[in-house]
């Protein structure tokens, strides 16, 4: 299934990456008064960083995502537990309407055309479900981070963030399909080794999409590693935001 963003050669890269908060986590499972019993849809859902841990709750999951290869790997992380893996797209996930009481977007909102999914997370969502998106963003104010931003941006002048960065209140009360967002936010650390850091790195399609051609991202990666040596492990800042509104009854 063909999206604007391709995660193939990425998808080993990306299942390095670091989980969500399991306090956050945790807290909009409470706010949003999901039960085991009431399935949760994972909408891009990559190689599985929020629906594993939603099916060790006890959750029953259906895991939406279209990369052929990170749907690979999530299958593979996944086996044994309740976690149904489709293809799908947050624009079109082929999920029946009014067939889940939580859908999360983890990582994945914002390369959506986020009016649509946000349309179709209403048709999936039961009344009264609830509607959230969320991303881990590395602490900015983090000394290593402020090292690694520095390099990034002296090999790409006009980086830009993206919307991942983006409050998505406003265009979650914009749609008018949902009441108002609340947020929740969880800060953590996670201790990982140089090598996976780098990795996470490897993984982050907007920096490669803007450093323009693999040679040049190659040039940033060098340079992040190089910034790191010799440590073999380091402890990284991170903060969930979890963004979250319910669907009218």
């Amino acid at each position: 299934m063909e999206t604007r963003w391709d995660y193939t050669e990425l998808a080993a890269f990306y299942d390095k990456r670091p989980g969500y908060a399991a306090e956050a986590v945790e807290r909009l499972l409470a706010a949003t008064q999901t039960t085991p019993d009431q399935d949760i849809v994972d909408v891009g859902a990559g190689t599985g960083k929020l629906a594993i841990p939603l099916a060790h709750l006890g959750y029953q999951v259906v895991a939406v995502e279209p990369n052929d290869a990170m749907r690979r790997f999530g299958t593979l992380n996944s086996q044994r537990l309740n976690v149904r893996w489709v293809e799908g797209t947050g624009e079109a996930t082929t999920l029946e309407d009014a067939s889940a009481h939580l859908v999360t977007f983890g990582s994945s909102f914002n390369v959506t055309d986020r009016h649509q999914a946000l349309k179709e997370a209403a048709r999936v969502l039961a009344p009264g479900g609830h509607f959230a998106c969320m991303w881990n963003h590395i602490d900015l104010e983090d000394a290593l981070q402020k090292d690694v931003e520095q390099i990034i941006r002296d090999a790409i002048p006009n980086y830009d963030f993206g919307a991942r960065r983006e409050d998505p209140a406003a265009v979650i009360d914009r749609s008018e399909l949902f009441e108002p967002a609340k947020q929740i936010e969880t800060r953590f650390d996670v201790e990982v080794s140089s090598e996976d850091y780098v990795d996470t790195w490897r993984a982050h399609a907007s920096l490669a999409r803007q450093a323009g051609n693999e040679a040049h991202f190659m040039q940033i990666i060098h340079a992040i590693e190089a910034r790191l040596a010799p440590a073999l492990s380091l402890r990284v800042p991170y903060l969930t935001c979890i963004w979250y509104a319910r669907k009218p009854r």
